[in-house]
């Protein structure tokens, strides 16, 4: 049995370098879908890191990023089961949560949180992976 897959490239967005793409959306046998959003990081559409080194204002850029995904998918931040979430520096998770729990309100995905040394582009200190299914 073979599932649809739809690559999923919201209007606006910096186009993917590598070979992937922001969101993979699977069509589950009789209805139902999951979404896999690719790691989320603040550039902007030209490449260009958005606020270098403000964990704040990169993990509000990247919560934009991802309700864009999600919508363009057909979803919303309720629909999140998953989140995966990783910091150069942990001390400021604090900041981080308060902006995401604006996004998810009520709804409490199950997530991972790590401590890396860097992330693929000097002044970026947040990425963030997201899983939804509808």
């Amino acid at each position: 049995m073979s599932l649809k897959r739809t690559l999923v490239y919201p209007a606006g967005h910096a186009a993917p370098r590598g070979a992937y793409s922001p969101g993979l959306k699977v069509e589950l046998p009789g209805g139902g879908a999951i979404l896999f959003i690719t790691g989320q990081l603040a550039r902007a559409p030209d490449g260009s890191v958005v606020a270098p080194f403000d964990l704040t204002a990169q993990t509000e850029y990247i919560f934009t990023l991802i309700g864009e995904i999600l919508a363009a998918a057909g979803m919303e931040y309720g629909d999140v089961v998953r989140a995966q979430t990783y910091l150069t520096h942990i001390a400021e998770f604090p900041k981080f949560s308060a902006v995401r729990d604006r996004h998810f309100g009520a709804s409490k995905p199950a997530s991972t949180l790590l401590e890396v040394k860097g992330l693929a582009h000097e002044g970026c200190v947040v990425e963030v992976e997201i899983t939804a299914m509808r």
